[in-house]
């Protein structure tokens, strides 16, 4: 299913290709999920209602299923990364799900530390539930150790529930890739994989995902996540047709049964997006940007630092109009706009600040971590 992309006249040369698709829904899922937070949170929006009550109303209601998205991308970035033939393999579980961890959480810690100092400059301005009270030891500790929703703490910056969902659920898979590995041995069996996976999607979407008792744990997000997984193995290009059919099949008959008894519309968009992913997933976009391609990969790239550092901002934002501008729904609606742009700006900044040297650090002491173990 590869994509040859011919050079386009004026084009320029850019980073190797991408998975162009991807990239995109990445930035479209991002883009809502800022907007979903300046709808819901904040009184800029409630001031702004009047102008376009539709509009606010659809951002506050439905703008969130696009953390469907993500999810459905997560899973499928997870079977490429861990298991990419679909065979589990021998690989070193704590090492992989450490490394995870490490990749998350310092940039996480960092954008809660700016969320609770935005919640206290936001204080001397105005009122609001979205502000946080300050918090303490114990409940930064939670959130350093991605525990906060499971210790009952509330979270102190909006998206913060969905870093520790992930790292949840990429530590289960790597808990199955790696117990799948030591059952199948050298057999590598090619099934195995699948079949685990599409018990967990159907275990989720039967059951877990109908109760909200579990929505602060990987079983209730991992039919979304599976089906992520599921696209990866059935796009393979290598297999053959009868058994894309068959995994095509795995994939419908556990998620339209679960529609049927219990429709629910984010499982809907996940399945939508699933076949999405296999029939385009794996397309890349080549080794030239055109048509705004280079635009679109630089968003999907700082956007897990938009995603941690919107938040701060977009209160801030907040509560500044509150305090200094009228309470006109046109002012108002630009107070969103400027908060949506300054959202992303900063993004870029954390991203080039933030994010990129923590992981560059985490390279080097992991880099020598290996060395020492070898000495």
């Amino acid at each position: 299913m590869a994509v040859v992309v011919e050079k386009v006249p004026g084009a320029k040369a850019s980073a190797p290709a991408q998975f162009g698709l991807i990239n995109l829904l990445k930035v479209i899922a991002a883009q809502l999920i800022v907007l979903h937070h300046l709808a819901f949170y904040g009184p800029m929006a409630d001031y702004a209602r009047p102008l376009m009550p539709d509009v606010i109303d659809w951002l506050d209601s439905f703008a969130r299923i696009a953390v469907q998205v993500f999810l459905v991308i997560g899973g499928f970035l997870v079977a490429k990364s861990l298991f990419p033939q679909g065979q589990p393999g021998a690989i070193n579980p704590l090492a992989t799900v450490w490394r995870r961890y490490a990749k998350l959480v310092p940039p996480f810690m960092v954008a809660i530390l700016c969320a609770v100092a935005a919640s206290a400059l936001a204080t001397r301005w105005m009122t609001h539930d979205s502000i946080s009270p300050p918090p303490d030891l114990l409940q930064l500790a939670a959130h350093a150790l991605l525990l906060q929703g499971v210790l009952g703490y509330d979270s102190l910056s909006a998206g913060a529930w969905y870093v520790a969902i992930d790292f949840q659920l990429y530590a289960v898979v790597a808990m199955l890739v790696w117990l799948c590995g030591r059952v199948s041995g050298a057999g590598r069996r090619r099934w195995l994989m699948p079949a685990v996976v599409v018990l967990g999607i159907s275990t989720s979407l039967l059951y877990f995902n109908r109760d909200p008792n579990w929505d602060e744990w990987a079983p209730y997000f991992f039919g979304s996540y599976g089906l992520g997984i599921m696209a990866w193995l059935a796009s393979d290009p290598k297999r053959r047709p009868r058994a894309v059919a068959l995994l095509v099949a795995m994939i419908l008959a556990p998620t339209l049964v679960a529609l049927v008894l219990d429709f629910r519309l984010r499982i809907a968009v996940a399945l939508a997006v699933t076949c999405v992913l296999f029939l385009f997933g794996r397309a890349r976009t080549g080794a030239f940007s055109y048509w705004g391609m280079s635009a679109i990969n630089r968003l999907a790239q700082i956007s897990y630092s938009m995603f941690l550092i919107h938040f701060p901002v977009c209160l801030l934002i907040n509560a500044a109009f509150a305090r200094f501008v009228p309470p006109e729904p046109h002012y108002q609606a630009l107070g969103m706009l400027a908060a949506w742009a300054a959202s992303v700006l900063a993004g870029a900044i954390f991203y080039r600040c933030v994010e990129l040297p923590l992981g560059r650090i985490l390279q080097a002491a992991t880099a020598a971590a290996a060395r020492t173990a070898f000495v």
